[in-house]
């Protein structure tokens, strides 16, 4: 099973890379690529998915440091470059620690189908939707991942714990897959999938060690599909998005190879207090653009 899922992920993987570069120099060559340097997506890239793969997260780490750094990124855009930009590291996360995938082959397919159809999904509603809704589904989105990682702290320990199952049959089955489509869906937005899909995985009774690959297999296979419709929809920044994934391709090797131990939870502390600021503010200018709109008599397209 492990084979075939590494085979699934470097064939989707390596149609999503030709279709990001075809639409890269497209745009290149149109003199539409947006003016910003190569040195701070490609270390927002490097910090997040150098997070990411020490089992932090890497969106509302990329959303955080592009606000702080002020990275030339429309917030109507910022889903499409969390999207793109983690295709690739993500994917290799998971070719480089997914080596043996001791859970039922059926349930694993299963809700990474189910992941990688509800991002499909998801992508098509959030790429056109107006960029003041935007703002507020990311003010949203990055509270709840703010709130999940709070409760996953060990001194918090409210999530839940997980059971001795290694698949899911029958009503659970179905609860299991309809809840990673969903999943699968809200990543497109800047929800993060690892903790929520553990977390509804322990409820329906599997094991920490089957739960591990399914979430970041469910991560790994809906990326492509979910940044292949971005890309289709125009709705990223090229530049920016690339730079983020050649930097965080870095992130991932040193993370896996060369980092051996880190004060993790501290650094979960930091980064929750970034989110929560960074919600904020989002919420904020969604809130002020729709009253403007309102004002103007311009309503939002949603």
């Amino acid at each position: 099973m492990a084979s075939l899922i590494r085979i699934m992920l470097i064939g989707f993987t390596s149609i999503f890379a030709v279709v990001f570069g075809r639409d890269f120099n497209k745009t290149k060559k149109a003199n539409q690529i947006e003016d910003e340097s190569w040195k701070k997506p490609g270390f927002i890239g490097f910090v997040a998915n150098f997070a990411d793969t020490l089992g932090i997260g890497s969106f509302a780490i990329v959303v955080a440091m592009s606000k702080a750094l002020k990275l030339n990124v429309k917030d109507k855009h910022i889903p499409g470059m969390l999207n793109v930009s983690c295709t690739i590291p993500a994917v290799l996360e998971a070719l480089i620690f997914i080596t043996s995938v001791k859970v039922d082959p059926i349930t694993l397919l299963s809700l990474l189908i189910a992941a990688a159809a509800g991002s499909v999904i998801g992508a098509k509603i959030i790429s056109k939707l107006d960029e003041s809704i935007v703002q507020i589904v990311m003010g949203i989105a990055l509270f709840i991942t703010g709130i999940v990682m709070f409760l996953g702290l060990p001194w918090v320990s409210l999530m839940p714990g997980g059971g001795t199952a290694l698949g899911l049959t029958g009503t659970k089955l179905i609860i299991a897959i309809i809840g990673n489509f969903i999943l699968g869906a809200l990543m497109t937005a800047g929800i993060g999938l690892y903790a929520p899909c553990m977390a509804m995985l322990y409820l329906l009774g599997m094991s920490e060690r089957a739960a591990y690959p399914i979430m970041m297999g469910s991560c790994a296979m809906l990326l492509p599909f979910s940044g292949m419709e971005f890309i289709k929809e125009g709705q990223y920044p090229r530049k920016s998005s690339l730079a983020i994934t050649l930097g965080g391709i870095v992130g991932v090797f040193i993370a896996a190879f060369i980092v051996k131990s880190l004060p993790i939870n501290i650094l979960k502390v930091l980064v929750i207090c970034v989110i929560f600021y960074t919600a904020t503010t989002m919420l904020k200018s969604g809130i002020v653009k729709i009253k403007e709109n309102k004002a103007s008599g311009a309503e939002p397209t949603v």
